[in-house]
C-alpha cells in the first residue's frame, strides 16, 4: 500500500492525504483536558502512532515540527506545511545535528514544538534522546500528551498508526510540563526521559479508559 502511494509522487500524495485529514477531522468531536494556559517554549510529546488528530487540531499556530529527509518525510513535510506548521528537516539518521540546533534556537525564542519522541523509526513508545537534548539546551518544558480516538482503524505499521473514523470521538489529555534541570548529568537526563515516557503511556491509557476502549500498547 505504501509503495502505491509513493508512485503518485509527493505532491499529489500530500494533497490527497491532506484532504483526508481535514475531511475526517471536520466530522469529529474533540475534547482536550488540562491544556496549558501558556503554550510557549514547550515541546508537546505524543507517540508517532497518534499524530493524526493532533496535527489537525493545532494547525495554523506556526508551531515547529521536525521531519526526516526520507521519501515519506517529504510527503509529511508538505502536509504539515499545508496545515500551517513550520518545518525543520532532519532526523537521527540524516541532518540530525543541524535540526537539533535549529529547534533549540526556535525554542529559546519562545517557539513551540510538536514532537513524536519515538519517531520516525521507533521503537514505538520509547522516548529517544533527541528531544531530551532539545529540552536540556533550550530550557523548554516537555509536555506529555495522551491521545485516543474511537472508533478508529489501526494500521499494520511499526507504530500501529491510529486513523480515526469519520464522526468519531477524540480525547487529548495533557500532562504538566516536565523540565530537564540545567547542567543535568546523563543519569539525571535518563530519569527525566523515563518519567516522560511513563507519563505519555499513562495519559494514553487514561484517554482510552474514558472512551471505553483498549488498544495494544507497546510499552507499559
Amino acid at each position: 500500500m505504501k509503495n502505491k502511494w509513493r508512485k503518485l509522487g509527493p505532491e499529489l500524495t500530500s494533497d490527497i492525504l491532506f484532504a483526508i485529514v481535514r475531511t475526517v477531522c471536520s466530522t469529529m468531536r474533540f475534547r482536550m483536558v488540562n491544556y496549558p494556559a501558556d503554550d510557549h517554549n514547550l515541546i508537546f510529546c505524543g507517540w508517532h502512532g497518534r499524530s493524526f488528530t493532533f496535527a489537525n487540531q493545532f494547525r495554523r499556530r506556526k508551531w515547529w515540527v521536525i521531519i526526516s529527509h526520507s521519501n515519506d518525510g517529504e510527503i509529511q513535510s508538505r502536509i504539515f506545511s499545508k496545515l500551517g506548521y513550520r518545518v525543520i528537516r532532519g532526523s537521527t539518521g540524516r541532518g540530525g545535528v543541524r535540526a537539533a540546533v535549529e529547534a533549540i534556537r526556535a525554542l529559546k525564542e519562545g517557539g513551540t514544538m510538536a514532537m513524536t519522541p519515538d519517531g520516525p523509526r521507533g521503537p514505538s513508545g520509547v522516548v529517544q534522546g533527541g528531544v531530551m537534548l532539545m529540552a536540556l539546551k533550550s530550557g523548554a518544558g516537555l509536555v506529555p500528551v495522551g491521545i485516543a480516538s474511537h472508533p478508529h482503524f489501526s494500521a499494520k505499521s511499526w507504530d500501529r498508526y491510529m486513523i480515526p473514523m469519520p464522526f468519531s470521538k477524540c480525547i487529548m489529555i495533557f500532562g504538566d510540563p516536565i523540565y530537564v534541570p540545567p547542567g543535568s548529568t546523563e543519569e539525571q537526563v535518563e530519569e527525566v526521559r523515563l518519567k516522560l515516557e511513563h507519563e505519555i503511556h499513562r495519559l494514553e491509557r487514561e484517554t482510552e479508559d474514558r472512551l471505553g476502549i483498549r488498544t495494544q500498547l507497546v510499552r507499559s
